[in-house]
């Protein structure tokens, strides 16, 4: 290295950032390569309206939207009009009838005021109607971006299906008491239709047992009171009775009920009936 390079050494050129075309580095552009004139361009705000527009250089500019300065505001407004004609954007016919209501409202505000001798204390305001409508329009923009804040589906979570099978239907077990009421009530009225009568009865558990599942059909509920006949005497109910309950505790038939304080069915078990 000579004395000029030590005194003046050449600067080192930067690496030129690393573009790659199907998996390709490509160190220079084409020749060919045709770049739009306005392919560059940025718009740094997007208003959805006129009234979006105007609500916007107001809160820029920090006025107070129930005394607009009518001057001011329609002169930034037609800025933004004509910045947007001269990049050749399509404006929406909104935007021109805008700009014809705030010349209209300034105008009209260069006026001198009439007096109105009936109401000495109003007088007409050519901004009302427009500050009316640019409250609500913010109210309803303030709506809408809460609603948007929200949770929704697809975009902040995702819907999971799932798919159950039908259970069947369990009826709730029959307590002791109600069984006890029950049986109660079939001995009351078994003995409001009995006579006195003397004699010797042999009645057995199994007999009875074996009647009662004759009596049944597979898959069918009896109502608990149909077991006990009106013209059975009290011994054949006691019989009957024990035999419902040795039923149960064989697993041979099901006593059910629906509700607390609903009839009470029997069914044969599945065992039962098989």
């Amino acid at each position: 290295m000579n004395e000029a390079e030590l005194l003046d050494p050449p600067l080192e050129t930067p690496p030129r950032p690393a573009v790659k075309i199907r998996g390709e580095p490509l160190a220079e552009l084409p020749q060919d390569l045709y770049i739009p004139p306005d392919a560059l361009e940025v718009f740094l705000e997007a208003f959805e309206g006129p009234l979006d527009l105007l609500l916007y250089l107001i809160r820029k500019q920090n006025l107070d939207v129930l005394d607009i300065p009518m001057a001011a505001l329609t002169q930034q407004y037609m800025a933004y009009v004509e910045a947007a004609r001269a990049t050749r954007l399509e404006l929406a016919a909104e935007y021109l009838l805008m700009a014809a209501v705030l010349i209209d409202i300034k105008s009209r505000m260069l006026l001198p005021r009439r007096e109105q001798a009936d109401e000495p204390g109003e007088a007409d305001d050519p901004r009302a109607e427009l500050v009316r409508r640019l409250l609500e329009y913010e109210q309803m923009k303030r709506a809408g971006q809460q609603l948007d804040a929200l949770p929704q589906a697809g975009r902040d979570f995702d819907t999971v299906s799932v798919f159950l099978p039908a259970a069947a239907k369990r009826l709730p077990s029959v307590h002791a008491e109600e069984l006890a009421a029950a049986w109660l009530a079939i001995l009351s009225r078994a003995k409001n239709r009995t006579h006195h009568r003397i004699g010797r009865q042999e009645l057995s558990i199994r007999e009875h047992m074996s009647r009662i599942l004759k009596r049944l059909t597979p898959g069918e509920f009896m109502e608990f009171k149909e077991l006990f006949p009106e013209a059975s005497t009290v011994h054949e109910l006691v019989v009957t009775f024990l035999a419902v309950l040795e039923l149960s505790k064989e697993t041979l038939l099901d006593v059910t009920q629906a509700e607390p304080f609903a009839p009470i069915y029997v069914k044969l078990h599945e065992s039962a009936a098989e």
